[in-house]
């Protein structure tokens, strides 16, 4: 099949999904992108750019977007020349996080109402994770008792009808090193989130510094994608924890990168939203031990098997897990190995089948 990917916004994890999925879908896909910034305007103008840039619609069996597109707008421009749609939703705008500058303004539900458009417009609605598409159907059902009366009805379940979880491919090898027992040096702990609030790297870098005063030694590799705007604890934490950092900033080189993984002990997450979590599973991969919070949707990743020991609820169960996983003696490799191979399920090798079976048997509604 011909398949149009349409990504309005092609950077971070939105950028690494596309060149997955191009990459090892065994159909011929074409993708459209626009720069990965000024994402309200992209939401609401991205139809009007790529519209510009098809030149024959109806050559393409079925058409690929991710959540910032309006396809409500797309399919009113496109008219009867739009083949099957599928929107595959990274993240919403609905239960998105408000930064403390956005809540002190007026709530804005215009980018939610693009997202609900957009949903009942397509053919089908595909999530990253369970936990995406319960809130998102919760916050949807919340959405539309705002509606002044009369209310539309039904439209929620309509869109639950055609929604299902698709989990993302990522891009890690078949076969990883496995983990064995490193040298004197020092443990190392990796952060490879983005840059921003989200991901509460206030707790991360106010329980490092508590270990460092405890006497505990560690590295720091500090990864993760940021903008030129970022929380002012990043700087903060460059001057507190300057013995520690071996690495400070988005690092370009995908071996590189790869690289700081297979010598990380573990990784941390503090985040208040994920949906899928693709910079923990990758680190995992590579033989971090992860330590998360028990929420969001990092208990449907890993096995149950190892929940006790991966996740935590408070500051100081991650102060406590964190002492112990850094101890010499306890570098977990028979735990780091287990739960490695367990993230294999979410190579692309593994999930791009998945989607190109989905894509073949959709069919306009």
């Amino acid at each position: 099949m011909k398949i149009l990917f349409l990504e309005p916004f092609f950077g971070g994890s939105h950028q690494d999904f596309a060149m997955g999925f191009v990459a090892h879908s065994r159909h011929e896909v074409t993708l459209l992108t626009l720069p990965p910034r000024f994402w309200r305007w992209r939401m609401r103008t991205a139809s009007l750019n790529f519209q510009q840039k098809i030149k024959q619609l109806r050559t393409y069996d079925r058409v690929f977007a991710t959540d910032m597109m309006d396809m409500a707008q797309f399919k009113a421009l496109a008219g009867s020349d739009c083949p099957p749609t599928v929107l595959y939703f990274h993240e919403n705008q609905l239960s998105y996080p408000l930064s403390s500058r956005a809540k002190q303004r007026k709530p804005d539900v215009d980018a939610g109402l693009i997202n609900l458009n957009s949903a009942l417009a397509v053919d089908q609605v595909w999530f990253n994770s369970n936990f995406h598409l319960a809130v998102f159907e919760k916050e949807l059902r919340r959405l539309i008792k705002q509606i002044p009366a009369p209310r539309p009805k039904g439209i929620v379940d309509k869109i639950m009808e055609k929604s299902r979880v698709v989990y993302p491919g990522c891009r890690f090898p078949l076969t990883t090193n496995p983990v064995r027992p490193a040298a004197q040096a020092l443990p190392l702990i990796v952060w490879n989130h983005r840059w921003e609030y989200d991901k509460q790297p206030e707790l991360f870098f106010k329980v490092l510094v508590r270990l460092k005063k405890s006497g505990v030694r560690f590295s720091l590799a500090v990864l993760g994608e940021q903008y030129d705007r970022y929380p002012d604890v990043f700087d903060q934490a460059r001057q507190l924890l300057d013995k520690e950092i071996v690495a400070f900033g988005f690092e370009p080189s995908r071996k590189a990168y790869e690289s700081w993984l297979a010598q990380g002990r573990v990784v941390v997450s503090t985040a208040i939203q994920e949906n899928f979590g693709i910079s923990v599973v990758e680190a995992v991969r590579f033989g971090c031990f992860p330590l998360l919070p028990r929420r969001l949707s990092y208990p449907e990743l890993m096995p149950e098997t190892c929940h006790d020991a991966v996740f935590f609820h408070t500051e100081h169960q991650l102060f406590e897990k964190l002492t112990r996983h850094l101890q010499p003696a306890n570098a977990c490799v028979a735990d780091r190995n287990e739960l490695a191979a367990h993230m294999q399920q979410f190579s692309w090798e593994s999930r791009a089948p998945v989607y190109d079976h989905l894509l073949e048997t959709l069919a306009a509604r």
